[in-house]
């Protein structure tokens, strides 16, 4: 009996998206992408794998060598209860290197960029949050980046018609 290719290894890790802020991609130019770990709680776990969450309003701070998610919304899971719940709107601490923190830091305090997150996923076991490191957008800029991507999609079109 054949064996299986070794890319179909049950080893590979499913990417499965929760939660994605598609306000980020039209207010900024995303420069660099990377992903972070997230310190969370059971209920807040629990409540993720239903596929409940919000990082439409949430944004990401450093401070004394740590990076932590500020204003995400993860809904109450509601079989934990009231005293094994969490806060919705509570800090997470971003699982960063101390590599990455460091560059990110000295990025964010020389050329005036942000870090915003993108999209929070499942990464088999476990939840990962995709930073970027952005620069915000000029309303001129917006502008422009919408009439290019009007460009493109009639360019398709165009092409799938012939």
């Amino acid at each position: 009996m054949a064996r299986p290719p070794p890319s179909s290894t049950p080893r590979e890790r499913v990417r499965r998206v929760i939660a994605e802020n598609r306000k980020a991609r039209h207010e900024y130019e995303i420069i660099e992408k990377m992903e972070a770990g997230l310190v969370l709680r059971g209920s807040e776990t629990k409540t993720l794998r239903d596929g409940k969450g919000n990082i439409a309003e949430a944004w990401v701070r450093l401070d004394e060598g740590e990076a932590w998610l500020v204003d995400a919304h993860i809904p109450p899971y509601p079989q934990a209860g009231p005293h094994n719940n969490h806060e919705p709107t509570r800090p997470r601490k971003l699982l960063l290197s101390h590599d990455e923190l460091n560059r990110l830091h000295k990025r964010v305090q020389e050329k005036g960029l942000t870090i915003v997150p993108l999209v929070l996923l499942f990464h088999g076991p476990w939840v990962k949050l995709e930073i970027g490191l952005a620069r915000g957008r000029k309303l001129h800029d917006k502008r422009a980046a919408i009439k290019d991507r009007e460009g493109e999609r009639e360019a398709r079109r165009a092409m799938g018609r012939d």
